[in-house]
């Protein structure tokens, strides 16, 4: 990413030891999927993050046209994308088979209670979808939807069910000071305003790469030490690390339910599947191949560090990989305020539907 630490020398070269060593247990591990699978079933359980893209004529979950609530940014068929294919792929683990999604189940189950999405535009992508899968089902049911700066919600007035987004690029603190903007990768104070929720689905990655004038900070501060820049996956470490500090003081797992989606992935780079001189402009389907050529993302293993750290339970919503094979799946030139090609974020209907029904099929479970 450009960057090296101020910080101990020694302690990157541990760090960045620990993450090769999970990369190649991971990779090793992956290469036995079939056996594993037949273990899972043969027990019981089941895992829902590894399988396959399967076409399904009944995709997608909703009419893009009839969901009020989908950002320009989002809503690829608004603003011209020519194909449909995209629209119509099922998540198919590769021993079981998701349940289905049940708008009036979920608002029933959930009746009465606060689920908080807190994150960046990802976690944006991913609340309207779930916005639109429950309005799918309830399309005359009233509705309260109100916006104000980092804070969005919305109440499915009937349930008393409120789905609330608050806006956070780091889930660690960003503050002005008068040295600038100061991104505080050991505090978090902003998590008051998280707390009392019954569930809380937390995202955070995508900011942690970005450089020059979309940067928006021009300091991290770690302990007493300010740091004109720090390689970004030992600062994406300490804020994740903070993060799961807070989670494992703040939350009281008898009355809230935690949730982290995982790193999604970017389609900026054709060489990840193979295809050097494209991008995700123009791609129609899914890659088919039976692993990735573009590996394991490192945000990946650092996330998966710090969740094996966690004291309280936090379900890890591991989306990486079956996105990773979603090349087809951005807005790309089809974006109503995003302009060029945006290979980030995800059409809808589209993949974050998939993500929400993994969230569904766990929090039913």
């Amino acid at each position: 990413m450009g960057f090296t630490s101020r910080g101990n020398p020694s302690f990157l070269f541990f760090f960045f030891f620990l993450c090769l060593s999970t990369v190649s247990a991971y990779i090793n591990n992956t290469s036995s999927n079939n056996g594993e699978a037949r273990r899972e079933l043969a027990s019981g359980r089941c895992n829902w993050f590894r399988g396959n893209w399967v076409y399904d004529a009944k995709y997608p979950l909703y009419d893009p046209y009839k969901c009020p609530f989908i950002d320009p940014q989002f809503n690829c068929k608004k603003y011209g994308r020519p194909d449909n294919a995209y629209l119509k792929f099922r998540w198919q683990p590769s021993s079981c088979s998701l349940p289905r999604f049940n708008g009036l189940y979920f608002l029933r189950r959930m009746r009465g209670k606060k689920i908080m999405f807190v994150g960046d535009s990802l976690s944006t992508n991913m609340w309207q979808s779930l916005a639109c899968l429950i309005h799918s089902w309830v399309p005359n049911t009233r509705y309260t939807l109100l916006r104000q700066k980092g804070l969005a919600s919305l109440t499915f007035e009937e349930y008393g069910v409120t789905l609330l987004l608050y806006r956070t690029q780091f889930l660690v603190d960003l503050n002005v000071e008068k040295v600038g903007r100061v991104l505080k990768l050991d505090s978090i104070k902003q998590g008051n305003m998280w707390r009392g929720m019954d569930v809380l689905i937390f995202n955070s990655w995508h900011w942690w790469t970005h450089t020059e004038h979309i940067q928006p900070w021009d300091y991290m501060e770690d302990g007493n030490r300010l740091y004109k820049d720090m390689n970004r996956l030992v600062a994406f470490y300490k804020g994740m690390t903070t993060w799961a500090r807070w989670v494992n003081t703040y939350v009281d797992p008898s009355k809230t339910k935690v949730f982290f989606n995982g790193v999604s992935p970017t389609h900026y780079e054709g060489k990840d599947w193979g295809e050097p001189m494209n991008s995700c402009r123009s791609q129609t389907q899914p890659f088919y191949g039976r692993k990735y050529p573009g590996g394991t993302p490192m945000a990946w293993v650092v996330l998966n560090k710090v969740m094996r750290r966690l004291k309280k339970p936090v379900h890890w919503l591991d989306i990486t990989g079956l996105s990773q094979l979603r090349k087809d799946g951005h807005p790309s030139a089809f974006s109503g305020n995003h302009p060029g090609n945006d290979c980030s974020h995800w059409c809808l209907p589209g993949l974050p539907d998939t993500w929400n029904l993994l969230f569904y099929s766990t929090l039913f479970s």
